[in-house]
């Protein structure tokens, strides 16, 4: 009797151990969130196996990596992720390209829309803004850049708050005053237009900039990393970026 009992108790744990499935660390940029959260949880019920994400900045990203920490899958821009294969944290081979992101123009929900339909108008609109917000990632660096061909870098300067991530700038946006113009992602203003953002629209064409987010899975990942990888190219995945705006 003692012998049965044994082996149902370890059938059971068995099998308790296969249901709960394997748990995936993805380390990703925040641009993707919107669509990523919704595919990781399709993915668990589709498999059993979870999906635990941690965001942050590109750069954030890269540092957590280089002082040591462990993950299954990262999510960043493609020289990230190349930069990860040739330390050899990541494989070489099964990297996807999960979409990209434009930039886009944020205002507080009760404040007026301003005018950026064209690239007379937007230039007008952030000479004659209060203050200009955005982030110290890919996205800032671009609007840093981008505001000094327009003639205006110096303009703006005094009037600039800059943060580490688009969560922290979308935040200051949502509390703050007067003619504030916000900066970012067009998938985390989305995110955030429920708590108090209006998104305006995304930068003119002629100046719109891209930024391009790959998957890779880490050298010593497990199995079912690499599941998740290729479910993110999925045609169904696909229709899940595209409805966050991720073209």
């Amino acid at each position: 009797m003692k012998k049965r009992l044994g082996f149902t108790m370890l059938m059971l744990s068995a099998f308790g151990g296969a249901a709960m499935g394997a748990e995936i660390k993805v380390l990703s940029v925040g641009a993707v969130e919107p669509a990523l959260v919704k595919l990781a949880d399709q993915f668990r019920r589709d498999t059993g196996n979870r999906v635990k994400i941690q965001f942050g900045t590109a750069p954030q990203l890269a540092k957590r990596l280089a002082d040591g920490e462990s993950a299954d899958v990262l999510i960043a821009p493609p020289s990230v992720v190349e930069a990860q294969v040739k330390t050899g944290k990541i494989a070489a081979e099964g990297r996807v390209i999960v979409g990209r992101v434009g930039v886009g123009v944020t205002v507080r929900a009760d404040a007026p829309s301003p005018d950026i339909a064209t690239l007379d108008a937007f230039k007008l609109t952030l000479l004659n803004a209060d203050s200009v917000v955005y982030n110290q990632a890919s996205t800032g660096l671009y609007l840093e850049k981008l505001f000094d061909l327009m003639g205006i870098g110096e303009q703006l300067k005094g009037r600039t708050t800059r943060y580490a991530n688009g969560a922290q700038v979308l935040e200051h946006v949502i509390g703050g005053k007067g003619n504030e113009i916000g900066f970012g992602a067009i998938t985390e203003i989305r995110l955030f237009e429920p708590k108090g953002l209006r998104f305006v629209g995304p930068l003119p064409a002629q100046i719109q900039n891209y930024t391009t987010y790959a998957a890779g899975v880490m050298s010593d990942a497990q199995d079912a990393a690499m599941d998740f990888v290729r479910y993110l190219a999925s045609p169904a995945a696909k229709q899940t970026f595209a409805a966050a705006g991720i073209d």
